[in-house]
């Protein structure tokens, strides 16, 4: 099994916490990790709710199913039954010893109300999402934790040729996907699509009319790294608004779109400002989009989006095993100015990063960072822009571009075996 960076982050909640709930997408590789935990490190029953006599005891007597588990007890795919969570709750109120409970699913607990409630204070929640670069590298990313350092070391030199970024982009990181031929990919990826939507979305909802919603997708493919405008999709699927948000919102259940909220000054504008939207993986929107490298490099609008769709999900993944645990939004304001990503740490300290897929940068591309600078004064820690380039090169105070590797080669430690 190749280590996943989340390793340590589960183990650690499992010393702590009662119930902890792992969460992805489907065929990111949740169910080969807990089982690799639980022979390795945290020896526990494993049963899976994909196997259809554990399911058909869970649907039964979901209490009598809970109250028969003996010890620390792995239980895979367990949104599929959500009666399960009132007795797994019962359980805990009981016996509130760490490490009781490790779930995973494919759907997320936070928008499923009948799970968030039963468990709210007894779990922590953790996201597997697919590969990062560093795990296809055996690498342990630092660059998160690196950003926020007083003095960090962010010199070095790294070269990455638009060919082989290009790759990485339509490879993605799902686990089964980096391992196949190329010519294989679109298969895999079409049939994932099928399978997910009929099968995941179906036992949520239950939709009469899922080719809707795989037509809403690829929409979504087409508009990656923008920012979500309803009225716009309603119009081009000529879908009623309330029908097309509760479709995507089990697109973002599925873990298949990723919402990034806006940042603002002021928390309550967070809350209503309009979020940028990316999709669970760069290899299947490109998929959806029909791109492989080759054409992906001739069409350079759709590579600048896939990219900084590329670099927040890397980000989002060193985030679920960084130390220093920043949120991360994106940046508009009023008059036009923007930054791509905004990184803020529990102390209030703001990181801010564009994304170029060039291989040179000029100040202007600055523009929207020493905004943000200026607004944050010494709240603002530095500015970043990562691009296709090889050096690393300052362009003021606490102003540098950064070639793209290094988002993925600045470790903090090797990673463990």
């Amino acid at each position: 099994m190749r280590y996943r960076n989340l390793t340590g982050p589960l183990l650690e909640a499992l010393q702590d916490r009662p119930v902890v709930f792992l969460r992805g997408a489907r065929q990111t590789g949740k169910s080969t990790l807990v089982q690799w935990i639980a022979r390795q490190k945290y020896p526990a029953q494993y049963l899976t709710l994909d196997d259809p006599t554990v399911l058909a005891a869970a649907r039964s007597d979901p209490a009598g199913f809970v109250q028969g588990l003996r010890g620390p007890v792995i239980l895979d795919e367990v949104q599929r039954v959500p009666e399960l969570f009132l007795p797994i709750k019962a359980e805990v109120d009981r016996d509130r010893k760490p490490g009781r409970f490790l779930l995973t699913g494919s759907a997320d607990p936070l928008l499923l109300p009948q799970i968030s409630e039963a468990l709210v204070g007894r779990m922590e929640v953790l996201t597997l999402r697919p590969f990062s670069q560093g795990e296809l590298e055996n690498r342990l990313e630092g660059f998160v934790d690196l950003l926020f350092q007083e003095q960090p070391d962010l010199s070095g030199s790294w070269q990455l040729s638009l060919p082989e970024l290009a790759e990485r982009i339509v490879t993605g990181g799902f686990p089964e996907v980096v391992s196949l031929p190329v010519h294989r990919r679109q298969g895999w990826f079409g049939s994932y699509v099928t399978t997910l939507l009929y099968r995941e979305v179906q036992a949520l909802s239950h939709l009469e009319r899922v080719e809707a919603l795989l037509r809403l997708l690829s929409l979504a493919a087409s508009r990656i790294s923008s920012i979500v405008n309803y009225a716009e999709f309603s119009r081009s699927l000529d879908l009623p608004q309330s029908t097309l948000k509760r479709y995507w919102s089990l697109l973002q259940a599925t873990f298949l779109l990723q919402h990034l909220p806006a940042w603002s000054v002021n928390l309550g504008k967070r809350l209503i400002k309009s979020p940028k939207m990316f999709l669970v993986d760069t290899g299947l929107a490109a998929h959806l989009l029909g791109l492989d490298a080759t054409a992906l490099l001739e069409q350079r609008e759709r590579l600048g989006a896939l990219l900084e769709n590329f670099v927040a999900l890397e980000i989002l993944k060193q985030i679920a095993w960084s130390k220093r645990r920043p949120r991360l939004y994106h940046f508009r304001s009023a008059e036009g100015k923007e930054v791509d990503l905004v990184l803020e740490d529990p102390s209030g300290r703001v990181v801010g990063i564009e994304v170029k897929a060039t291989a040179t940068v000029q100040s202007r591309d600055f523009r929207g960072l020493r905004h943000l600078a200026d607004l944050l004064g010494s709240r603002f820690l530095r500015g970043i822009v990562l691009y296709t380039g090889i050096h690393t090169v300052p362009f003021g105070k606490n102003l540098l571009a950064v070639p793209l590797p290094a988002l993925w080669r600045l470790s903090s430690r090797p990673t463990a075996p």
